[in-house]
């Protein structure tokens, strides 16, 4: 491995730490806000992202309910996303990546994008359904406006899963010939 690719390793590692420390902040904010959205939403304004939707409690709590909920899941899957190619980075034996830890985990990867994307899209399907009934405020779409190409990402991250694993079983057969 040149020292480069060393470089470049261990700065995209970096990277993918912090962006799971971001999204796992945004994850615990937004619970927060949905704990004091319930229970005490007179300092919602105060809080993470001033995500409001005491107005939407009021009028429906099944539409409050289920906002907060896609919101929620989204939030927290991301990070859990973000998790597992820290934990596939981390665990990674880059001398020799064609193994069946890898070929998991990025299968593993594949299926959070696919769900975060696909969730995405029926929580947006959601919103406008709500938005004719005056339910939903300004905003709201900005959790799940990247829904196409997290479903676009997965497929491309299970295509690569796909050959991964491939891969491993040729270099097993290949192990057990030699």
């Amino acid at each position: 491995m040149t020292k480069a690719n060393n470089f470049v390793f261990w700065g995209l590692y970096i990277v993918a730490w912090l962006i799971f420390i971001g999204l796992s902040i945004e994850a615990g904010g937004l619970l927060v806000n949905f704990i004091f959205s319930v229970f005490k939403p007179e300092v919602i304004h105060n809080l993470y992202q001033k995500l409001d939707l005491s107005a939407m409690y009021t009028n429906s709590k099944m539409a409050f309910f289920g906002i907060y909920s896609f919101i929620l899941f989204l939030s927290i899957l991301k990070a859990v996303l973000f998790y597992t190619v820290i934990r596939l980075m981390h665990k990674m034996d880059r001398q020799k990546p064609f193994n069946s830890f890898v070929s998991d985990q990025i299968l593993q990867i594949s299926y959070y994008t696919i769900t975060i994307g696909l969730f995405s899209y029926i929580a947006r399907q959601f919103t406008k359904n709500l938005m004719h009934h005056d339910f939903v405020p300004e905003g709201i779409n900005q959790f799940w406006a990247d829904s196409q190409a997290f479903i676009i990402m997965g497929a491309v991250i299970y295509i690569i899963a796909t050959i991964f694993k491939k891969g491993v079983d040729l270099q097993n057969e290949n192990d057990l010939t030699v």
